[in-house]
C-alpha cells in the first residue's frame, strides 16, 4: 500500500538569501528543474495517492507553480502554514491521517529511494522512521542521528555517523505527538519524534543513499554545474 505524504514547502530559506528574497526555495533549480517538481515527480514514481503541500513564504508563488498536482501525476492539495512554527506544526496543519510520509521539498532524492523507504517503513511494523545517511564529515551541529540495532535513539546526535534526512515515516502512535506539542512555538518534527522515542515508541532508521540539498547559495552552483556544463 501507497502511503500520502506531506511535502513541507513553507521555509524561509534564510541562509539562501539573497536568492530566496524573490524566489521560494523550492522553486531553485537542480539540473536546471526546481526542486520541488523532481521530488514531486519521485512522489509519483513511488505511486503517492495524495500529496498536501503545506506553504508559508511566498506561497502564491509556490501554490501557482504546482497547480493540482496534475501535471507531475499526482493528486494534490496545498494548505498554508499560519506562521513560521516550525516543521512538526507543518505536519499539524495538514491534517493528514496516517500512516503518512513527510518530506522537505528542497531535497532531491535517487531514483526510487523514496518507495523504498516506504515500503521498509511497511515492511517493519514500527511505529515511524526516518531516513538516514551514512556521513564522513562530522562537523558541529550536524544533523547527527543516533541509531542502534536498526532503532533510532536520539535525534540531534552530532557525534553520530549518521545524519538524518528530510524523509520521515509517521504511524498512529507518533502522528498523536505530533499533534499535541505543548508548549510555544516552533514545534519540530524532531521533537516529536524524540517524545515519542522516549516514551519506548519503536522509531526505525532507514539507511538510503547520497541526498541533494541545496542549503547555501554555492550549492546552486554546484548542484547545477553538470547540467550547464553540458549545454
Amino acid at each position: 500500500m501507497s502511503l500520502p505524504a506531506v511535502v513541507i514547502a513553507a521555509g524561509v530559506g534564510s541562509r539562501l538569501r539573497p536568492l530566496t528574497e524573490r524566489y521560494a526555495k523550492p522553486l531553485l533549480p537542480v539540473d536546471g528543474k526546481p526542486v520541488l517538481a523532481l521530488l514531486l515527480r519521485e512522489l509519483a514514481a513511488a505511486s503517492c495517492p495524495h500529496v498536501t503541500l503545506v506553504t508559508g513564504y511566498l506561497a502564491e508563488q509556490v501554490e501557482r507553480f504546482v497547480g493540482d498536482g496534475s501535471a507531475f501525476g499526482l493528486d494534490l492539495s496545498t494548505v498554508r502554514q499560519a506562521g513560521p512554527n516550525g516543521s512538526a506544526d507543518a505536519v499539524a496543519t495538514a491534517r493528514a491521517a496516517p500512516p503518512y510520509l513527510v518530506l522537505g521539498a528542497d531535497t532531491v532524492f535517487a531514483p526510487g529511494e523514496i518507495g523504498r523507504f516506504q515500503r521498509t517503513f511497511e515492511s517493519l511494523g514500527a511505529a515511524g522512521a526516518v531516513a538516514v545517511r551514512r556521513c564522513v564529515s562530522r562537523e558541529p551541529g550536524r544533523n547527527g542521528v543516533s541509531v542502534r540495532d536498526g532503532r533510532v535513539v536520539k535525534l540531534q546526535a552530532p557525534e553520530s555517523p549518521f545524519a538524518g534526512a528530510p524523509l520521515w515515516a509517521v504511524g498512529q502512535s507518533v502522528a498523536a505527538v505530533v499533534e499535541s506539542l505543548p508548549g510555544k512555538p516552533p514545534y519540530e518534527l524532531s521533537t516529536a519524534f524524540q517524545q515519542a522515542i522516549d516514551a519506548g515508541e519503536p522509531v526505525a532508521a532507514i539507511e538510503i543513499g547520497p541526498t541533494r540539498d541545496l542549503t547555501a547559495p554555492i550549492d546552486l552552483l554546484l548542484e547545477n554545474f553538470p547540467y550547464l556544463s553540458s549545454l
